[in-house]
């Protein structure tokens, strides 16, 4: 049966010297901007085992520790006297552990299932954020003796580079990040070099933007969706394809992520016979000086054009590795600056558009893994043959708003390609997702060992 833990607080105060009011760094402005457009919390959460011998208040120090060292997670989301978004960094104030007990009368399996839920309740439940402190922090305890702590961060202060950093400061009590903090950042984006940067971005992305069509897959055409709903989330996952793509990276000399990217706009290109395809990548802009060890959101979107057309497979990735190059050193920007860009490009228009395919790599922890197995591991057609019967494809449930036409996200693992997918089906048809889906196996099973393996567009 489902087990209830008993609830408890356990507060400690925090303090910092470096404190005061700001206004929101780049980062900051375009995370914020994708919660309030799709309606997601967008927070990240997990569970984690902790060592033996951990107690509450151990825990509760190192996160007080923790708070107070970075001014990202002091953050409160504020107005200034123009009624524009801003920070005030808290210079004190107390943080809660909040502390779930079970007795040994609970049944273990029971428990775990019960942790599992929790990090996925608190994966979506939205921050206040202008009053909750941008983490939020769980301890599980089975008779008395802490097993898991659950830590759950606003997405609104940090990246998946910054979060990286915070776990491991919190396990080794090493400090992370390097000598900028988010206020430093704040400061250094409106210098002139940054401005400087910021204009070049823009110039960019008016470049590309000018001429697209209002939406990527076109407009509505199936009223209701399916099933009667518009959006749906699913997952697809194959072993298989994640072999083939180590055997296409080995082959080309690619890493895997450019691999996967030029593997998907193969696939959808083919599904929706689309010549061009423009997307949004998440470029984390780590590469840039003084930027790597940042405790703070640093990573925005880039703007990616690839030709799919009489090409093959091989050249397909080609394109596609320039393009994510040109996206990626003009992915640094004011999102503000550039929704006014926007606004004056649909005034000369005459229409609104929008790039409406968003497709992310996500992976943090098996991505240098998985690229290190593609320059060691050779990779056999018969392995990939074997592995074949394990692909599966899955509609998971529906969503209330979707801000892109198509989401398509690697999650992070390290023996099978998963794909969490995010569709309109307003103007795609259940066919043309699961000839998407499988059309990524398809091609990169294809091409594995055939450098001239057509992409099959044009």
């Amino acid at each position: 049966m489902p087990v209830q833990p008993a609830e408890s607080r356990y507060v400690t105060p925090y303090s910092a010297a470096v404190a005061g009011p700001a206004a929101l760094n780049w980062g900051m402005k375009a995370v914020l901007q994708d919660i309030r457009e799709s309606g997601f919390s967008l927070n990240a959460s997990g569970a984690q085992a902790v060592p033996e011998g951990t107690t509450v208040e151990s825990l509760a120090e190192r996160l007080a520790t923790l708070v107070s060292r970075h001014p990202a997670l002091r953050v409160r989301l504020d107005t200034d006297d123009h009624g524009r978004d801003s920070l005030l960094v808290r210079d004190s104030g107390e943080i809660v552990v909040e502390v779930m007990d079970f007795d040994g009368a609970d049944d273990p399996v029971e428990v775990g299932k019960y942790i599992d839920q929790l990090w996925l309740d608190w994966l979506m439940t939205p921050f206040d954020h202008s009053r909750d402190l941008p983490i939020r922090f769980g301890v599980i305890r089975y008779e008395g003796v802490p097993i898991y702590q659950v830590p759950c961060y606003n997405h609104l202060v940090i990246d998946g580079a910054a979060i990286t950093m915070l776990m491991e400061e919190f396990s080794t009590g090493k400090p992370a990040g390097g000598t900028m903090h988010l206020l430093d950042l704040i400061e250094r984006e409106q210098t002139p070099q940054a401005l400087k940067a910021n204009d070049r971005s823009l110039n960019y992305w008016e470049s590309h933007l000018r001429d697209i069509p209002p939406r990527t897959f076109g407009g509505p055409v199936h009223a209701d969706g399916r099933q009667g709903r518009r959006f749906w989330h699913a997952r697809f996952n194959s072993p298989a394809a994640h072999l083939a793509v180590l055997a296409l990276a080995r082959r080309t000399g690619m890493d895997t992520s450019r691999v996967l990217f030029g593997v998907i706009a193969t696939a959808l290109g083919r599904a929706r016979e689309m010549h061009t395809l423009t997307a949004k990548v998440i470029s984390s802009n780590r590469f840039r000086p003084g930027l790597a060890e940042v405790i703070a959101p640093v990573a925005q979107n880039s703007l990616v054009s690839v030709e799919l057309a009489d090409a093959t497979v091989d050249e397909v990735i080609a394109r596609g590795r320039r393009a994510l190059l040109a996206g990626g050193m003009h992915a640094y920007y004011d999102p503000d600056r550039l929704t006014g860009l926007m606004a004056r490009l649909d005034d000369q228009r005459g229409y609104q558009a929008q790039v409406s395919c968003r497709i992310n790599d996500r992976r943090m922890t098996n991505r240098q893994i998985i690229d290190e197995l593609a320059r060691t591991t050779e990779v056999t057609p018969r392995q990939i043959e074997e592995r074949h019967p394990e692909t599966w494809f899955s509609w998971d449930g529906t969503l209330d708003h979707l801000h892109e036409q198509a989401f398509i996200t690697v999650e992070d693992h390290g023996d099978t390609l998963q794909l969490q997918l995010i569709f309109d089906m307003s103007c795609f048809t259940e066919s043309q997702v699961e000839n998407f889906v499988h059309g990524v196996e398809q091609v990169a099973v294809e091409a594995a060992f055939d450098p001239e393996a057509p992409a099959g567009i044009g």
